[in-house]
């Protein structure tokens, strides 16, 4: 096969580690198990690079485990990941950049995760567009643990379907079978493929395309992102029965298992795909972000926007900042253009509560609002105000002094100019 002449020999090419080297600085992260960072690792593989390069040619190469670390879930429940070191990081970055060109054509279009040219926004317009020509159910699939669970043996035997270059082959198993470090003392890997490595992602493609054939083999209309997959059809009915016969597939073929309590059909309004929903308006199917996940977003600006936080209001706005321009990049292409200006007037509130109590004083608070524009009588009537923090941030005064203008001069993004 033309794709695995010398393919380790790509893999380990000074050009290929080099654009990997600096694909893993770009990304930070956290240093793995042996505590080396980005600096302390390319000074190791300055030294040790031809080494470990000859042992990976020669099939040799031992990953170290990856340090066990557990992040807890928006709705319950905690993800486990498994963070590589950073030098087996830059060797799996390295692999996928080779391995990604020649899986990806195999890949179903219908599949949005973790692949050149696709994206989430992607998966949920193809989602709309189902509910919108008449496929008004949905079948919303779990798989139990999926990256925690994937089959080995299973996983390597649909590689080295197109892989068969032999020290290839054995990088990519003892990946798999590294082991996680946790408290110390390593556990051996004998199932699964935990999230926090490069390489994860395309091997759970490499697995779930299995799925994806299937489903186009049974013409059904779906849309998969990583293990999130829905599937449309027309009536309950159907979507009971498709169900059941996926469910079938994914546990005896993939060797997988699919989580009952969370798998179900329904309409799709009532379920919630990659964090947004849709409804129906004037016989347009229309996408809306669901009650929970603007709660967590909103709970993440209390956090940043309280008072009692002893930081700089420059840092705090380059916080606010931060958060509001991925959250409004993300769910942009949902309706919520009048609840951006509700948040953006929020913040802006909470934040005027924050720099009064900065003022402190009777006499800062006054010379302030006075060089704000605030009249005299007004500035002093306000500064001497005994109301708390929270209700002066909405006095005339105030609202005049520190308005919109205010905040965008001290650098504060506005969520619905990132929308629009």
């Amino acid at each position: 096969m033309e794709f695995n002449n010398g393919l380790i020999r790509r893999i380990t090419s000074r050009d290929n580690l080099n654009q990997a080297f600096k694909k893993v600085k770009r990304n930070k992260g956290a240093a793995g198990v042996d505590e080396k960072d980005i600096e302390a690792t390319r000074l190791y593989l300055k030294e040790h690079g031809n080494e470990i390069i000859r042992l990976i040619q020669d099939g040799k190469y031992k990953p170290q485990p990856v340090r066990k670390v557990e992040i807890p879930k928006p709705n319950g429940g905690k993800r486990r990941l498994g963070i590589p070191t950073v030098a087996d990081r830059i060797i799996q970055q390295a692999t996928i950049q080779v391995l990604t060109p020649i899986f990806d054509r195999k890949f179903s279009r219908y599949s949005y995760g973790f692949r050149p040219n696709k994206s989430a926004h992607q998966a949920i317009e193809q989602a709309r567009l189902y509910i919108q020509e008449g496929y008004q159910y949905v079948v919303d699939m779990d798989l139990e643990k999926f990256f925690d669970k994937v089959n080995h043996d299973k996983l390597m035997s649909l590689v080295s379907e197109t892989i068969t270059d032999k020290p290839t082959l054995k990088l990519i198993r003892r990946y798999l079978q590294a082991g996680i470090m946790e408290n110390g003392l390593v556990t051996v890997n004998k199932e699964g493929t935990p999230q926090g490595g490069p390489l994860s992602p395309l091997l759970s493609n490499i697995m779930l395309n299995e799925l994806d054939k299937e489903l186009e083999k049974r013409g059904h209309r779906f849309v998969r992102y990583a293990d999130d997959c829905n599937i449309y059809v027309k009536s309950l009915k159907a979507g009971e029965r498709v169900k059941q016969g996926i469910t079938a597939f994914i546990e005896k073929k993939l060797k997988l298992k699919v989580n009952e309590e969370k798998t179900a059909v329904g309409k799709p309004m009532a379920r919630v795909f990659l964090g947004m929903s849709f409804y129906s308006s004037r016989r347009k199917t229309r996408i809306y972000v669901p009650k929970k996940s603007k709660q967590r977003f909103e709970e993440k600006l209390r956090k940043l926007s309280n008072r009692n936080w002893g930081i700089s209001m420059e840092y705090r706005i380059s916080k606010i900042n931060q958060l509001i321009q991925g959250w409004g990049n993300y769910f942009k292409v949902a309706d919520i253009k009048k609840y951006a200006q509700q948040i953006d007037k929020h913040i802006r509130r909470r934040l005027r509560a924050c720099r009064w109590k900065e003022w402190k004083k009777t006499r800062t608070k006054y010379r302030n609002l006075k060089w704000l524009g605030i009249k005299p009588n007004e500035a002093w009537r306000c500064a001497n105000s005994r109301k708390g923090y929270w209700r002066n941030s909405q006095s005339p005064a105030l609202h005049l002094a520190m308005g919109k203008e205010y905040w965008i001069e001290q650098g504060l993004k506005q969520l619905s100019t990132i929308i629009s």
